[in-house]
């Protein structure tokens, strides 16, 4: 006899760790696992409602005393660049872009080394060797690209002649500079992780990854970028709000982003809902039944 046994994620909560965006506070996550045929319209769902991917898990804050970390996506019909991201387009409009699949090369490793030990040396990535930057990158169960950008060899004076198979100034090939792994759901793209050229930093280009976010989803019709979290009082992650047309999922729902130099974030106890109550709110896609034989 063949039963069918519906499909139900099960959530977890990670033990209290600190904080990597506010000083001295500490940060939990609910989280489950997303694996097999249902994990595209799981991390769909999940995603519209604040959670976020990393490798074959989807999680999201759950903090105990603070609640200052919002999901971020921009609304790409109504996003109007500011004078300054402009100028940020038209210094790097000598990129080319190339999408790809999510699988890992020693270039991109090369270049994701040098941006760790450049800019975030004391960071939780900055022990992460080449096996696991593989996993990073490769470990999706749902549809992910890696979006690179190249500039002509001859664009950046002593770069390296080995950041892309090939590339070197004496061969004029072109040379890896930026990389974005980014999942493709079915209203728009999340950016789970960019890194870049060091020496390139003058030009933004962590900005233009995003603006250029921006135009993929607008040729593709997709309505939003997802930007991960935005985080007031957080140098690392507050220059979110300074994007145009920003939603923020707050209170259980996308609302746009105003006045955010007004946000509190005073830690305070009980910040958040008990995580039973959570777990009541969030609505789960229909991913169908297992099906189990017995005799």
């Amino acid at each position: 006899m063949r039963h069918s046994l519906p499909v139900v994620p099960q959530f977890y909560v990670t033990s209290p760790q600190p904080c990597p965006y506010l000083p001295g506070r500490l940060e939990r996550k609910l989280f489950t696992a997303l694996q097999g045929e249902g994990a595209q319209k799981l991390n769909d769902a999940l995603s519209k409602q604040g959670f976020r991917r990393s490798q074959n898990v989807l999680y999201r804050p759950s903090c105990a005393d603070c609640a200052s970390c919002y999901s971020a996506r921009i609304r790409v019909a109504d996003f109007r660049p500011t004078r300054s991201q402009r100028r940020v387009m038209r210094r790097n409009a000598h990129l080319t872009r190339q999408a790809t699949a999510p699988w890992a090369t020693e270039a991109q490793y090369q270049l994701f080394r040098d941006y760790l030990d450049a800019r975030h040396a004391d960071g939780g990535m900055a022990d992460m060797d080449v096996y696991e930057f593989a996993a990073m990158i490769e470990e999706t169960p749902v549809r992910s690209r890696v979006v690179e950008y190249y500039r002509p060899a001859d664009t950046l004076s002593g770069a390296r002649s080995d950041t892309s198979p090939g590339a070197s100034p004496a061969t004029g090939r072109p040379v890896l500079t930026a990389v974005c792994l980014t999942d493709v759901m079915d209203d728009g793209l999340s950016m789970v992780y960019s890194f870049f050229e060091p020496a390139t930093q003058r030009n933004s280009p962590g900005t233009y990854i995003i603006l250029d976010h921006v135009e993929i989803a607008s040729e593709a019709g997709l309505p939003y970028v997802y930007l991960g979290y935005w985080v007031p009082g957080s140098p690392k992650m507050n220059y979110k709000a300074g994007y145009d047309a920003l939603e923020i999922y707050k209170d259980g729902r996308w609302q746009p982003l105003r006045a955010p130099e007004s946000f509190d974030t005073i830690p305070r106890p009980q910040a958040s809902e008990p995580i039973s109550d959570q777990l009541a709110r969030i609505q789960l896609p229909d991913i169908g039944p297992i099906g189990t034989d017995t005799a």
